[in-house]
């Protein structure tokens, strides 16, 4: 049985920093295209930012671009999402998810993510 479990939310000023972390078991974090989600109150949810399954690429949404970075360590089975310069805007519950997909990371579609973590909470106070 495969799970994901995120570690590292928390409360934090705008302009502050955040790691995040997934850590994966039950099958290699190898196997998969990783991506990170969220979701804030009253709003449906939405991608943050996906690396491959080799970890050759990445993808962010506009959003995050620049701010935040995706990171993959296979030998210890966790994926990471570092988080700077956060805003009010970026709080949220923060998900991992794995995908089989092995295609280009930016059309992965989110249905094709098929395994999900529970969430962590961000918070960002202005």
């Amino acid at each position: 049985q495969v799970q994901l479990v995120e570690s590292g939310g928390g409360l934090v000023q705008a302009g502050g920093s955040l790691s995040l972390s997934c850590a994966i078991s039950g099958r290699a974090v190898s196997t998969y295209a990783m991506g990170w989600f969220r979701q804030a109150p009253g709003k449906e949810r939405e991608f943050v930012a996906g690396i491959s399954w080799t970890g050759g690429s990445t993808y962010y949404a506009d959003s995050v671009k620049g701010r935040f970075t995706i990171a993959r360590d296979n030998a210890k089975n966790t994926v990471f999402l570092q988080m700077n310069s956060l805003k009010p805007e970026d709080t949220a519950v923060y998900y991992c998810a794995a995908s089989w997909n092995r295609g280009a990371i930016h059309l992965i579609p989110v249905a094709q993510y098929v395994y999900w973590g529970q969430g962590t909470q961000v918070t960002v106070s202005s």
